[in-house]
This record gives C-alpha cells, structure tokens and sequence, in this order.
C-alpha cells in the first residue's frame, strides 16, 4: 500500500486527484495540505466528497510527511519549490502538478514565470512526466514534473511525426482552446461568468508560459528544434482542451504514412487513442484520461487535432498515472 499526502487538495487539480486515489486498490491517502483553508475539512471544501473523504487539511509542515510515500503538489507556480526541496530532503517522492520544475533553465524559467526560482538544483533532477514518452526515466525518479495541460494536448500528436521526418519542423501553427478550469480557483474579474460566457477570446500570445515547455520537449522527444507559434484561448465551458496544430508534409504523404506512424508509437499506449480521419471531440473525454487524436490532410498540409480533459490527462490524471509507473502498478490502475 502507497501512502500518499497532497499539498494543495482544496484546488481543482488536488479535487480530482482525491477522486482517483479514492478507488485506487493501492494508495492510501495519508495527509492533505493547504493555506487558507487550513483547519477545515475537505469534504467541506468540496461537497462532493461528503461521504468519501472528510479528512481535516492541515498547514505544511516537512515533519508531517513521516510516514508518506509520495506527495503530490498542486499549487500554483512558485508555491511549490519549498515543499518539493524539503519533501526531497526528507527522502519523499514527489509529483509536481505546476510549473516549477518542468524546465530546466532558471533565466527561461524567470522570463516567463516572472519570479525567481529557489531550487534550480532541484530543476535539474527533475523528470518530466509525459509516460509515453519517458516511461524508463519516470519510473526512477524522485521529483516528477507533470506535464502542463497544454503541452500535454501539443506533445502526444507531434512528437511521433516530428521523430519521423514526415512534417516540416520550419513552421508549425498551433492554436489550443482551454476551458475556465485551467486558471485554477483563484479569483479574477477576467473569469467571471459574464465575461466569459458565449464569448472565446485568445490570451497570452507569444509569452504562455507553455511555450518554452512546448519548445524544450519536442526538441527532447522529437528529436527536432521547431519553429512554431501557440496561440492559447479560453472558451466557456469548465473543463476540456481542443487543439489544433497546422504543419507543412510532403505531397506524397498519405494517410496510411500518418496512420502507421501513430500505431508504431502509441498502439501500447493505453490512453492514446488515434481516430484516424474522425474529428475529435471534447465531450468523449472529459472525465477521463484519454488523449483523442484526429488528422486531415489536404494537399501538403496536415492538420492534426487533439482533445484530453485538462483537469485528468492535463493534470490529475497524469499524476496518478505516472505514480502507477513509480511503484510498479499497471499505467490504468484506479484511471479506467
């Protein structure tokens, strides 16, 4: 049995990793932390655990983790360097669900997450939990930075054909579409019902935070260094992310080039699902840890399209599924 404690369990993402622990035979959750709603119960906080869980979230203290085996962290950027550096020192493994530990230039990580980091050593020993990718580094390490959401929505569907040469890595256009869950629970007149309702507006162009993790790990995995735009947009509904990527191919490219190259890299992959030429749709996976994948071609242009649940596969989701590799559990173990 896994002992496992969450640092920031009063959050969406903390919310939905106590659901999927809940019915995970293995884990046990053993402590829940939190700031201002220290002192309170967690089935206060979120209703929808009164009967599940009623658990009281306490303020982090590192002599509270004895007895833990893993602490999942899901805070907001720079909140989480403390905890992981003493959870580290205490010998604890760690799933980082924010942006503190995903990169690994401290200059790039200030550029674009506008604050200093504390622990660029720990940066550095990090690894970057995309299981489809990184199964053997994850199943070693000590601090996991888990995937943005969407990185996540990017990465799956260009990796294998950027690792193939069978798209251009000099232009790719990349526009995604978020729902008003991924901006977390903190308050903002930007995000109020009225401001976003039967309204889509882009945010953040050319300076998200996601581009350099976007950047570095296509470079990683793809084995190319992409030109690239990413345009981020928030849409209203709560949670789901929809992206489409553009890319230039050879003329020669058919179908069956494109089919064949994601049955080679995801046809063991349990929550990769390629679609072939049927366009995905958000409503198939929310609730879920699913990546959908969809492609169109016409002429020398590839259109690829990709849905996961930002708040599952973007975040909690990938968490358990990476903590399942850590301990030798099968990837769908407490995710299906």
């Amino acid at each position: 049995m896994v002992n496992v404690s969450i640092a920031g369990a009063a959050g969406y993402s903390g919310a939905e990793l106590i659901k999927l622990l809940l019915r995970h035979p293995g884990v046990k959750i053993d402590k829940l932390f939190g700031h201002s709603t220290a002192g309170k119960r967690i089935d206060e906080v979120h209703p929808s655990l009164k009967s599940t869980l009623s658990k009281e979230i306490a303020s982090f203290e590192a002599e509270s983790l004895d007895g833990t085996d893993l602490l999942f962290v899901a805070l907001p950027s720079g909140e989480a360097q403390s905890i992981v550096a003493e959870a580290f020192n205490k010998n604890v493994k760690v799933i980082d669900l924010g942006g503190d530990f995903r990169l690994k230039d401290v200059n790039i990580y200030k550029k674009y997450y506008k604050h200093e980091h504390s622990a660029p050593d720990l940066m550095q020993k990090a690894v970057y939990g995309l299981p489809e990718w990184n199964e053997a580094e994850i199943k070693n390490a000590k601090i996991i930075a888990n995937p943005g959401c969407y990185p996540t929505s990017v990465l799956l569907p260009l990796i294998p054909l950027l690792k193939e040469k069978i798209v251009s890595p000099d232009f790719i256009s990349i526009n995604s579409y978020s729902g008003t869950s991924g901006a977390g629970k903190s308050v903002n007149l930007s995000m109020i019902f009225s401001e976003v309702n039967e309204n889509v507006r882009a945010y953040k162009v050319g300076v998200h935070q996601h581009i350099p993790e976007i950047d570095l790990y296509l470079q990683k995995f793809g084995d190319k260094t992409p030109d690239f735009t990413f345009a981020p947009h928030l849409m209203p509904i709560t949670r789901g992310i929809y992206t489409t990527i553009h890319c230039k191919t050879d003329s020669s490219t058919g179908f069956a080039n494109v089919e064949e190259i994601y049955e080679k890299y995801y046809s063991d992959k349990p929550f990769v699902r390629f679609l072939g030429d049927q366009i995905p749709e958000i409503k198939n996976v929310v609730y879920t840890n699913f990546c959908d994948i969809g492609v169109a071609i016409t002429g020398d242009n590839l259109i690829i399209m990709s849905v996961i649940d930002n708040l599952i596969k973007g975040a909690a989701g990938q968490a358990v599924q990476n903590m399942n590799l850590i301990f030798d559990y099968d990837q769908t173990t407490g995710l299906l």
